[in-house]
C-alpha cells in the first residue's frame, strides 16, 4: 500500500532523469525557436487546433518535469499563435502541469513530512494556509521564485486544491500575455538577424510591473493584520 502511494513520485523522478540524461531541456531556447521556426509554423497552420492542443499539452509536461524552459515556451506561443491566443495557452498548460506537480506533492510527500516537522512546520502551515491565496498570487505574480518551487512548497503545507489553481491562473496571466506579446514580435528579430536572448525579453520595467502587482496581492493580509 505504501509502495502504491509513492509511485506517482517514482515515475516524476524517473521523468525528470530521463529528460536530463537526454537533454531535452537543451531544446527549450530561442536559437531552436529560430531554426525550427519554419517547420514549427507550418505544422501549426496545417494542424489548426491540434497544434494548439498538442503546444498546450508539451507546456504542461516541460512544467509538471520543472524542466527550465516555462519562458522560452511562452515566448515560443506568442509566436506561433499571437499575444492572446499563445498566452492563453500557455497559462493553461502552465496551471495543469503547476497542478500535477502540486498533487504529486501533496499526495505522496506532504503528509508524511508534516508528521516528522513538528510543530515549527504545523504553525507555518497554519499561517500559510489561512492566507493561502493571497501568498500563492504574490508568490505568481513575482518572478523572483522558482515556479518549480512555488508548485512544491504549497502542496507540502497542505493548501487545498481550489486557492492553489485559481491563484496560479489568475496570478501567471500578466507574465503570459507580457511575454507572449513579446513572443509575437520575435519574427521581426530573427528576420533582422539580430541576437536574442532571454536577459533581453526581460525588460526592468516588465519586472517592475510585475512585482508591483504582487505587493499589490498582500495588501488584504496587511490589512487583516
Amino acid at each position: 500500500m505504501a509502495i502504491r502511494r509513492y509511485l506517482p513520485v517514482i515515475l516524476l523522478l524517473a521523468l525528470i532523469i530521463a529528460a536530463l540524461v537526454f537533454r531535452l531541456d537543451h531544446y527549450l531556447s530561442l536559437d531552436t525557436l529560430r531554426t525550427n521556426r519554419a517547420a514549427l509554423q507550418a505544422f501549426v497552420a496545417a494542424n489548426g487546433a491540434l497544434g494548439g492542443l498538442g503546444f498546450l499539452a508539451l507546456y504542461a509536461v516541460v512544467v509538471a518535469l520543472s524542466l527550465p524552459g516555462g519562458a522560452v515556451m511562452t515566448l515560443s506561443g506568442g509566436f506561433l499563435f499571437g499575444t492572446w491566443l499563445g498566452g492563453g495557452l500557455s497559462m493553461i498548460g502552465a496551471t495543469i502541469g503547476a497542478t500535477l506537480l502540486f498533487i504529486t506533492a501533496r499526495s505522496a510527500v506532504g503528509d508524511g513530512l508534516r508528521r516528522r516537522g513538528g510543530p515549527f512546520l504545523d504553525r507555518m502551515a497554519a499561517g500559510f494556509q489561512r492566507n493561502a491565496f493571497n501568498y500563492l498570487l504574490f508568490l505568481r505574480l513575482v518572478p523572483a521564485f522558482p515556479f518549480w518551487a512555488v508548485n512544491l512548497v504549497p502542496g507540502l503545507l497542505n493548501v487545498g486544491l481550489v486557492p492553489f489553481v485559481v491563484a496560479t491562473a489568475i496570478g501567471i496571466i500578466p507574465g503570459s500575455l507580457a511575454y507572449a506579446a513579446l513572443g509575437a514580435g520575435l519574427g521581426q528579430v530573427f528576420d533582422s538577424g539580430a541576437a536574442v536572448s532571454l536577459a533581453g525579453v526581460f525588460s526592468p520595467t516588465l519586472l517592475a510591473a510585475l512585482i508591483g502587482l504582487g505587493v499589490l496581492a498582500l495588501v488584504p493580509v496587511v490589512i487583516r493584520k
